[in-house]
């Protein structure tokens, strides 16, 4: 099994970007609740663009993250947080090749 890596990019309003945070940070540890999908993550803001965050997060596997793609909806959290999120900029998921 290899780790699989995503990168989400996100426009969120300056003001939303505190509840953003909160709110991501309640889903990964939805996703986590039965077992450890995500095994590391990080929310980062771009340098010079402040409306931009982005996720960065490590996998199990690629197979976690096809199953937990199927069950987005059903998490409790999911609803505010795509409520508050302007613009998906970038979504994409890469394997390591070394």
């Amino acid at each position: 099994m290899s780790l699989c890596h995503e990168v989400a990019i996100f426009k969120v309003e300056q003001q939303n970007i505190p509840k953003v945070i909160e709110l991501s940070l309640l889903i990964f540890n939805e996703i986590n609740a039965n077992e450890t999908l995500i095994t590391s993550y990080d929310i980062l803001q771009k340098t010079g663009v402040e409306d931009e965050i982005c996720w960065q997060l490590t996998w199990v596997d690629q197979q976690a993250v096809k199953s937990t793609a199927l069950k987005w909806p059903t998490f409790p959290s999911t609803k505010a947080l795509e409520s508050l999120v302007g613009e998906k900029i970038y979504y994409g998921h890469f394997l390591s090749k070394i």
